[in-house]
């Protein structure tokens, strides 16, 4: 069974959280008011003001995907074991008779299901998913620049306090075009990335990493990762990825029918897990809002820099 655990934190620490905004739910989920979901929001106006480098256009999506569209990029056969589905009760009376007759919740506090509709939709397991899938078979006469922001989930071992959750908001801004186009927007999102850093006094280290394949050595994906690194993230502390930079060549493209220039579109995109980031931030800055730096102060001084304007 998932387990939530605050061993990470220490339970002094997470009394403290709680006092500025964190509810935990032992479900491995966060609630957030007060000063922490302020913190969150400039976070996210930080990151979308680091979008408006490359006037990227914000889209938003719902909370799931269709799952034959997630297949078609092999998403259920790579990550069985992280999938969440939406399912429902089938709506026929009968069966629907048969829930209300029954105890409803059984004596573990678990829903005692009766029959359930076929499921056809997984929760977000990444907020770009909905972006290649939004815009499938298009024709690309330029890069194109995209944000969003979703609450994702993922099933986990274990979950941790604004560490390793169960569902989470993540921040994503996308690039698709041709190969070239695509290492140059990773290569601005870096320099860019490693300014802000700078800015806000937050020490992190660059880590090539592979996405959390199921069974990883009998997927061929997972080889490719580690011959040929795709994925780098942004790290505190020495082990809490806290953003990454993820090139996909033209596997979305490929997937979703996106061209550019006559071939399957590459794709790649910045990801950022934002109570990830209130972890890391609280960590380095402690717990007195005073002391936390303006993110979307910061960002705008890295759009000034990179923009050739004054600092």
């Amino acid at each position: 069974m998932t387990r939530a655990t605050a061993s990470a934190a220490g339970p002094d620490r997470l009394a403290a959280l709680h006092r500025i905004g964190l509810s935990w739910q032992p479900s491995g989920q966060a609630a957030l008011r007060g000063p922490l979901l302020r913190l969150a929001d400039d976070c996210d106006r930080a990151f979308v003001r680091l979008a408006s480098l490359w006037n990227a256009e914000e889209e938003r999506h719902p909370a799931s995907l269709p799952a034959e569209r997630l297949q078609q990029v092999g998403y259920l056969r790579s990550f069985p074991h992280q999938a969440t589905f939406a399912a429902r009760l089938s709506p026929e009376e009968p069966n629907i008779d048969a829930f209300l007759a029954g105890p409803v919740l059984d004596a573990d506090d678990r829903v005692a299901l009766s029959g359930l509709s076929p499921v056809t939709e997984v929760l977000t397991p990444a907020a770009c998913y909905h972006l290649y899938n939004g815009h499938q078979g298009e024709v690309l006469d330029q890069a194109m620049f995209l944000t969003t922001r979703n609450t994702c989930f993922r099933q986990e071992t274990h979950y941790v306090p604004l560490r390793r959750l169960s569902s989470f908001t993540m921040r994503e801004i996308v690039c698709v075009g041709t190969a070239a186009e695509t290492v140059t927007f990773l290569d601005e999102a870096r320099t860019a990335l490693d300014l802000f850093f700078g800015l806000i006094d937050l020490d992190l280290e660059w880590l090539a990493a592979t996405d959390p394949f199921f069974r990883p050595e009998d997927n061929p994906r997972h080889l490719l990762q580690r011959v040929q690194p795709v994925k780098y993230e942004a790290t505190y502390g020495g082990d809490l990825a806290i953003a990454s930079v993820n090139r996909h060549h033209d596997h979305f493209g490929s997937g979703f029918g996106l061209t550019r220039d006559g071939r399957p579109a590459d794709s790649c995109c910045v990801a950022f897990g934002l109570e990830r980031w209130l972890f890391a931030l609280t960590d380095r800055h402690g717990l007195d809002p005073a002391s936390w730096p303006v993110l979307e102060d910061a960002a705008t001084t890295v759009l000034a820099k990179l923009r050739g304007g004054a600092a």
